[in-house]
């Protein structure tokens, strides 16, 4: 349970096929045995937003906090913006109450987030393949765990591992080792921010500030609309002077000609039209 948690959070690589045949204890030292494993065909990694919300998830879950579980599924975009909070957390509660009545040996960890998935579905959770595979392995984890160890905790194995990997990723160096990872992009946005803050002020001073957004697809949507206004007006002249025709012609006056002239008239212009 620890390696695969530490792959999982450490890592962001795991294992995603951990059944007992693909895991090996090498012992050539009895008193220091190694951990194995083989076959890497199916493997996993999270996005780093997907694993922060991952471990909140099962943290708030571990502290039995389930508003918190569903304002994460929220925040995280796992399920619509407008969904109803305190819906959300009724129908994790419902699921998570009975199973912390029953004995730790006796919890399933891939089974709770299986039904956690469940209930995300009914509020247009789209379920990613590797929040999958994650859900598979543990469950394959856990049964090899406590075929060797019935009295297996998962919780009281897991929660340790996280809550250290939570409090590492805002640790100071943690936070350094992320300002030296993007330094280059600080020192080119702070070479620019200058000119554009005087350009800023300048037109604000000139009374002519305002945000320009440049979107060659709105601006192409722009022309199609008006295009598409322009030629519904061409339509209905086009229209009209045909009918106009048709209805002299309905009428019989004496002279035919100019009728024909026009229905010939309205006939072409909504050709045109209709070209445009």
């Amino acid at each position: 349970m620890r390696i695969f948690f530490t792959q999982v959070f450490r890592h962001n690589f795991f294992h995603a096929d951990m059944h007992p045949g693909n895991i090996f204890v090498i012992v050539e030292d009895p008193l220091k045995p190694r951990y194995a494993a083989v076959d890497f065909g199916i493997v996993g990694t999270l996005d780093p937003r997907d694993q922060h919300y991952l471990a909140e998830n099962f943290l708030a879950v571990f502290d039995r906090d389930y508003r918190r579980v569903a304002l994460l599924h929220v925040e995280s975009g796992w399920v619509p913006p407008n969904t109803r909070v305190d819906e959300m957390e009724s129908a994790v509660r419902t699921v998570c109450e009975p199973i912390f009545n029953r004995p730790l040996q006796d919890i399933s960890f891939g089974h709770l987030l299986l039904r956690l998935f469940e209930i995300s579905r009914r509020f247009n959770m789209r379920i990613q393949p590797q929040l999958i595979l994650l859900q598979k392995t543990l469950l394959n984890v856990e049964g090899l765990g406590r075929e060797l160890y019935p009295q297996l905790d998962v919780w009281n194995t897991a929660s340790p591992i996280l809550r250290e990997w939570m409090r590492e990723r805002t640790s100071v160096r943690q936070v350094l080792k992320s300002l030296r990872a993007q330094m280059p992009e600080l020192i080119e946005a702070a070479r620019v921010l200058p000119t554009l803050v005087k350009g800023a002020v300048q037109r604000a001073q000139g009374g002519v500030l305002r945000l320009e957004v440049e979107s060659p697809a709105v601006e192409q949507l722009k022309a199609e609309v008006q295009a598409s206004a322009r030629r519904a007006d061409a339509v209905t002249v086009g229209a009209a002077i045909l009918l106009g025709g048709l209805m002299w012609l309905a009428l019989g006056g004496a002279r035919a000609w100019p009728a024909w002239a026009l229905s010939l008239l309205g006939v072409a212009w909504l050709v045109a039209a209709w070209r445009r």
